[in-house]
């Protein structure tokens, strides 16, 4: 996060006692927030300005019945800048993937590429499924995986996101595809706020799929 009027943060603070250290874990704390609220820079000045208008009792600059107000269309409006934004993105990878060697649409979509087709059952849209998994953004950051954790995830297919149900049902058990999940089969805008998956975002899922539980195809 950068400052917007070059003020000078000293780089070499030590914290001498308990509230220097208390002092500097708030500073990360709010500095948190405000990253994951997707503030690129701030004021520090304005800021430090802000909180001392309250922790000294003074009067604020804004009225307070006003502040929420401006805060919340402030974040509006990154959020619709960042709907914007991902929704683009989003589907200019998929209309570019879609052009490569290997890779599959599906009617609803959906993108695929199977790295290996599998021996034993098919999976069906309610069947609890054994996987191992690994998820990407578009531009190959991992935002979860279940090899990471050294422990694959059972599932109910129809309860997961609608490019996973399809994209399971593509492939037998021991099988591995790659999927390319467009906003709609996603999580759309319902996304978990604070994650790194923002709303209106295209996502990649290696899947293997160890083990169909109940209810397999024919």
């Amino acid at each position: 996060m950068a400052s917007s009027c070059g003020q000078k943060v000293p780089t070499n603070l030590k914290l001498k006692n308990e509230l220097d250290t208390i002092s500097y874990c708030l500073g990360v704390d709010v500095a948190n927030s405000l990253k994951r609220g997707k503030f690129k820079e701030i004021n520090y000045e304005a800021f430090i300005k802000g909180m001392d208008d309250i922790l000294t009792e003074k009067k604020t600059l804004i009225k307070q019945d006003t502040l929420k107000f401006i805060v919340n269309d402030y974040f509006r409006k990154l959020q619709e800048k960042g709907l914007q934004k991902n929704l683009e993105e989003g589907q200019k990878f998929m209309e570019e993937n879609k052009k490569r060697e290997g890779v599959t649409t599906t009617e609803s979509g959906l993108q695929y590429e199977i790295i290996t087709e599998g021996t034993g059952k098919y999976a069906s849209d309610s069947s609890l499924v054994l996987t191992h998994y690994r998820g990407t953004l578009i531009d190959g950051t991992v935002f979860d995986s279940s090899y990471d954790r050294g422990q694959p995830i059972e599932i109910a297919l129809n309860g997961v996101i609608k490019g996973w149900t399809e994209g399971l049902q593509l492939i037998k058990e021991g099988g591995k595809v790659k999927l390319y999940i467009p906003i709609e089969l996603g999580y759309g805008v319902n996304v978990r706020p604070g994650g790194m998956i923002e709303p209106n975002m295209a996502l990649i899922f290696e899947v293997e799929l160890i083990e169909v539980k109940s209810n397999p195809k024919n």
